[in-house]
C-alpha cells in the first residue's frame, strides 16, 4: 500500500510540469481584462475601436494569455506600469488574430528600455576586417525567446496609426518569422503551394524595394529599410500592412494578398481610406507689363 503511494506521489509529481501550466492559464484565462487594462486599449490602439465584436474578444483573450504567460522586465531602472504591459501586449496580439497559433511559443521575455538603447555589433567591413560598432535600436528580437523595445517608440507607434512605423509591431513579425526554423522572411505557411506563391511575390517586392533604395526614391509606401534583408523585408511589409494597408494594396496588390492571406484579416476595415493627394499647384505665366529701358544709362 505504501509503495502504491509512493508510485502515485511520484507520478503526480512527474506531471506536474505538464498539467499545471495549463491549469494556470485556464484560470487566467477565465478572468476578463481589468476596466483598467480595458481603457489602456482602447486608448492605445487606434483600430481597436473599429474591430468588431468578435475580433475585440478574440484580442482581449490573446492579451490576458500574452501577460500571464510573458515577462516584461524594465531596463536602466524603468518601473513597467499596467498602460507598458497591456499597450505591448495589444499590438503584439494584433498579428496573432483568427490565427491558429499559439502566443509566441519560444517567447518568454520582453526587456523594456525607457527610450533608444545601445547594442553592440561587429561590421564586416573592405577586405572581410571585423571591427566593433555601437547602434542605438528602438527594438531588437532574439532568437533564445527575448524581444528587446524602447517605451518611448512602442508609445510613439501607438500615437500614429498612419506612418507606417511601428517597433512592436516589426519586432513581433520576426518573432513570427523565426518560428518556421529560420528568420528568412518565410514564416511557417503550411503548404509548399504557399511558398511558392509566398516567395514569387515578395522576391519580386524586396528586388522593387531594394531598386528603390539604391536609386533613392521616396515614393514608396514601405520604409526603405526593408531593403535590407528578406527577414526585414517581411517586418517592414507587417508594419506598412497593418498601418498603410489601403496604400499597399493600391501599391503592391498581391503582396497585400500574400499578408491577409498569412495574418487572415483585412486591416482595410478597421481605418478609414486616405485623403485623395492634393494636385501640385500649377504655375501660371503672368506677362510682365511692356516697358521700354534706357540701356545705355544701366
Amino acid at each position: 500500500m505504501e509503495a502504491l503511494l509512493w508510485l502515485s506521489l511520484a507520478a503526480l509529481l512527474f506531471s506536474a510540469p505538464f498539467w499545471y501550466p495549463r491549469w494556470t492559464l485556464k484560470r487566467a484565462l477565465a478572468r476578463p481584462l481589468s476596466p483598467s487594462a480595458l481603457a489602456i486599449l482602447q486608448r492605445n490602439l487606434p483600430v481597436y475601436r473599429r474591430m468588431p465584436s468578435e475580433l475585440q474578444q478574440q484580442l482581449q483573450r490573446l492579451i490576458v494569455q500574452f501577460l500571464h504567460q510573458k515577462k516584461i522586465v524594465g531596463c536602466l531602472d524603468l518601473e513597467v506600469s499596467e498602460e507598458m504591459r497591456v499597450t505591448i501586449a495589444a499590438q503584439a496580439c494584433l498579428l496573432l488574430l483568427n490565427r491558429p497559433s499559439k502566443v509566441y511559443r519560444t517567447l518568454h521575455t520582453i526587456l523594456l528600455y525607457p527610450g533608444a538603447f545601445i547594442a553592440d555589433r561587429q561590421e564586416v567591413g573592405p577586405g572581410g576586417v571585423v571591427s566593433d560598432a555601437r547602434q542605438q535600436m528602438l527594438g531588437e528580437s532574439w532568437s533564445d525567446g527575448r524581444v528587446v523595445l524602447s517605451w518611448d517608440d512602442v508609445k510613439r507607434g501607438a500615437e500614429d496609426w498612419s506612418d507606417g512605423h511601428n517597433v512592436v509591431l516589426h519586432e513581433f513579425a520576426h518573432q513570427l518569422d523565426s518560428e518556421s526554423g529560420n528568420n528568412n522572411g518565410a514564416p511557417y505557411l503550411g503548404s509548399q503551394e504557399s511558398y511558392r506563391s509566398w516567395s514569387q511575390v515578395l522576391q519580386r517586392d524586396f528586388d522593387a524595394l531594394r531598386r528603390d533604395a539604391y536609386f533613392g526614391r521616396h515614393d514608396s509606401v514601405m520604409d526603405h529599410y526593408g531593403a535590407t534583408n528578406p527577414a526585414e523585408f517581411f517586418a517592414v511589409a507587417t508594419e506598412t500592412f497593418f498601418e498603410k494597408p489601403w496604400q499597399l494594396s493600391e501599391r503592391h496588390a498581391e503582396l497585400f494578398a500574400e499578408l491577409r492571406k498569412y495574418y487572415r484579416v483585412d486591416p482595410r476595415e478597421w481605418l478609414p481610406p486616405p485623403p485623395p493627394p492634393q494636385p501640385e499647384p500649377q504655375l501660371v505665366a503672368v506677362p510682365l507689363p511692356s516697358r521700354s529701358y534706357a540701356w545705355a544709362n544701366w
